[in-house]
C-alpha cells in the first residue's frame, strides 16, 4: 500500500488542528490558522455547519492521515475489527496501533509515522531477532522490536531518541539505550491517544454496508 509523500502541514490546516506532535507543525497552524488554498482565509469565516456524512468522512480522513494508511487498506482494517469480540471502535483503533511501523515510530525509533515506514521498507528493524520489511505487519505482545546494529549509530535515529518527542504508550516497554521496545500486552481504547472521534470513523463504514 503506498504511503502519503504530499504536504503534511496543508493537510492538518485542511481539518484546523496538528494530528502529529510536532512543534513545527503546531507554529505553521498557528502562523496560518485558515484552511490551504487560494481562498482559505475566506473559509476561515464561513466554514458553515457540516452534515453528519461530511463529520464522518472527516474523521475517518483523519484516521488514515494519522496511521499513514489508504482508504483500501483501512477499510480491510474495519471488516477484521468488526470480527473480533469487542467494540468495533477499539478494536479498529487496537489495530492500527500495532503496525509495526507505527510501534517504530511510538517507540520514539522515528520522527514521523512516514519516517518509521521507510525505516521499516529499507530493513532496518528486526522483530524478534529477525528482519521484517512490511510496515503492516501486526505486532503481538512479547514480540520485541528493535534497530538493526548497523543503524543503531545512524545520527537521525539517535537525535529522535534523545529528543524524546512522543509519550512511550503505556502498552510499550522501550529500551531507549539499546533502540529495544517490547509490547507488553495489546493495546486497549484508554492507552490510544489520537485526535479523532472513532465512533465517527465507525459510522462511516457502517453507512457504506
Amino acid at each position: 500500500m503506498a504511503s502519503y509523500h504530499g504536504p503534511k502541514a496543508k493537510v492538518q490546516r485542511r481539518f484546523g488542528e496538528a494530528l502529529m506532535p510536532r512543534p513545527k507543525y503546531q507554529r505553521i497552524l498557528e502562523k496560518r490558522a485558515y484552511p490551504p488554498g487560494e481562498h482559505g482565509r475566506e473559509k476561515q469565516f464561513r466554514r458553515g455547519r457540516r452534515s453528519a456524512f461530511g463529520l464522518q468522512l472527516d474523521e475517518k480522513q483523519k484516521l488514515s492521515f494519522i496511521y499513514n494508511v489508504r482508504e483500501r487498506q483501512l477499510r480491510r482494517y474495519y471488516k477484521r475489527a468488526i470480527r473480533m469480540p469487542g467494540r468495533t471502535g477499539a478494536n479498529l483503533l487496537s489495530l492500527l496501533e500495532r503496525r509495526l511501523d507505527n510501534i517504530v515510530y511510538k517507540a520514539g525509533f522515528a520522527a514521523t509515522i512516514w519516517a518509521a515506514r521507510q525505516l521499516v521498507n529499507h530493513g532496518h528493524i528486526l522483530v524478534n531477532g529477525r528482519r521484517v520489511d512490511l510496515p503492516s505487519y501486526q505486532v503481538m505482545p512479547g514480540d520485541v522490536v528493535e534497530v538493526h546494529e548497523r543503524m543503531k549509530k545512524n545520527v537521525h535515529i539517535q537525535q529522535w531518541v534523545e529528543e524524546g518527542g512522543i509519550t512511550t504508550p503505556n502498552y510499550l516497554n522501550v529500551d531507549r539505550d539499546n533502540l529495544r521496545a517490547t509490547m507488553t500486552h495489546v493495546p486497549e481504547g484508554k492507552e490510544i491517544f489520537v485526535p479523532v472521534d472513532i465512533q465517527l470513523v465507525v459510522e462511516y463504514y457502517n453507512r457504506l454496508t
